[in-house]
């Protein structure tokens, strides 16, 4: 029971990590994730390659869902990611609204993240 909890928690992250994958698509999708314009190739290009960079860690989190012996590195990669965000979005004055939804996702992804932590580790003292 509790490894399909720390499953689904992993799931829900790894889908969370999985949605700026659209960006790959070029600048309109990623206007539309971020509310940014685009139109600097150099800047487009940077996004992109971020777009498959968070592809690929939803990819593990969600493989990790289903090896548990991988998912000590996949909850690792998983905080570092949205605590890394959450606090340059701290930091930051000011973002705009569509980033403001990357923020509530990205709680949502630490919520999930830490429970699955507390879960691995207690099952791991059992």
């Amino acid at each position: 029971m509790l490894q399909k909890v720390v499953s689904a928690l992993l799931i829900i992250a790894g889908i969370i990590h999985l949605l700026p994958l659209s960006g790959v698509l070029g600048a309109e999708r990623l206007a539309q994730l971020y509310g940014l314009a685009f139109e600097e190739p150099n800047l487009l290009l940077l996004m992109r390659s971020r777009a498959v960079l968070f592809g690929l860690l939803g990819a593990f989190l969600v493989y990790a869902a289903f090896r548990p012996a991988l998912q000590p590195l996949a909850l690792i990669g998983g905080l570092v990611s949205v605590l890394s965000f959450l606090l340059l979005a701290w930091s930051s004055p000011t973002y705009n609204e569509a980033l403001r939804r990357v923020v509530i996702a990205d709680w949502l992804a630490l919520a999930c993240l830490l429970i699955a932590t507390l879960l691995v580790v207690l099952a791991r003292k059992v």
